[in-house]
């Protein structure tokens, strides 16, 4: 009698996983970074995932970041931006590269929530992080998602 009742919960199971699987897959995207001109050697990915509220995480890490002051013309800091339909460009935050005790490679790292679906993410060298609009000299930029 409990093996009539194991065969078509265990089915179930196997349909609420593989549908629960489906639907995170949908709702998370990571993009690469596209080689920069400005810092080569920079590689970086941005991971963006809707969450159940509805809202976007927004994860970025980059790796080989040179400090701004070393770029030419020199600048104090990267500011991370994200392109929406909705609400255009908007700064997200400042990034800041560092190398730990045990490695040299320079990494970076920002994470944040935004309300609206990114089209693009990109990097910018920058003199003051609280501006609002980006200048001219980009570092790292995303394809549209």
């Amino acid at each position: 009698m409990k093996s009539r009742f194991i065969f078509p919960l265990s089915i179930n199971l196997l349909l609420i996983i593989a549908v629960s699987q489906f639907t995170s897959c949908v709702q998370s995207k990571k993009v690469h970074f596209n080689t920069s001109t400005v810092v080569p050697g920079a590689e970086g990915t941005v991971k963006a995932k809707k969450d159940k509220n509805g809202n976007y995480y927004i994860g970025i890490t980059i790796e080989n970041l040179a400090k701004p002051n070393q770029l030419t013309p020199s600048k104090k800091t990267y500011v991370a931006w994200i392109e929406t339909q909705e609400k255009g460009v908007k700064n997200i935050g400042q990034i800041n590269s560092s190398s730990s005790f045990l490695s040299k490679t320079k990494k970076a790292s920002i994470s944040t929530v935004s309300p609206y679906k990114p089209i693009r993410i990109f990097i910018s060298a920058e003199d003051d992080g609280g501006i609002e609009e980006p200048g001219t000299m980009i570092v790292l930029t995303t394809d549209s998602f």
